[in-house]
């Protein structure tokens, strides 16, 4: 099975073209360093609605399968920072853990990372993780979170997630 994962830049400026969609490309270039087994993007640059960034989250995850949806943007405290709301709003499960360890790893770097609102949850099949909008920070917490994302996404009855161990190690538990 092919795994098949969304991303979604949220960022009013990208969105209209007003500067280039760099988080999203960053994401695709991580994932491609992480993974090797086959991978499949579903791809999204929307404006910071939360309608819209909920209808988005849905439809990747319901109708286009996706088992792992990555967001960047829109984690911050300014006004139209609606990602989490988002998340919340369509997941059935939040998975807090994962918003914790990115402000840990994202504060030996910078002051302002008490700032950031990132967090993760589960959506049926499909876990769905806020990144912030900085390419830096992107690769920084993606490093610290993503070797728990292939057994999270094994115990969701999703693929078979194999990763390039040179470059970042998921943790699988032994089997008995």
């Amino acid at each position: 099975m092919i795994a098949r994962i969304g991303i979604i830049n949220v960022s009013d400026r990208a969105s209209k073209g007003i500067y280039e969609d760099i988080p999203g490309k960053a994401i695709v270039e991580t994932l491609n360093e992480y993974l090797v087994s086959e991978w499949e993007k579903e791809y999204a640059v929307i404006p910071d609605e939360q309608d819209l960034i909920e209808q988005t989250l849905i439809d990747m995850a319901d109708n286009k399968e996706c088992c792992l949806i990555v967001t960047c943007g829109g984690t911050g405290p300014a006004v139209r920072d609606v990602t989490p709301e988002a998340t919340e709003a369509v997941c059935h499960k939040m998975m807090p853990g994962f918003g914790e360890l990115m402000r840990t790893v994202s504060l030996q770097y910078v002051p302002t990372a008490i700032l950031s609102r990132q967090t993760a949850g589960i959506r049926n099949k499909t876990l769905i993780v806020n990144l912030p909008g900085k390419p830096k920070a992107i690769r920084q917490c993606l490093d610290a979170v993503f070797p728990a994302i292939p057994y999270c996404i094994d115990l969701l009855d999703g693929p078979f997630l194999e990763c390039n161990e040179g470059i970042i190690k998921p943790f699988r538990p032994a089997k008995v």
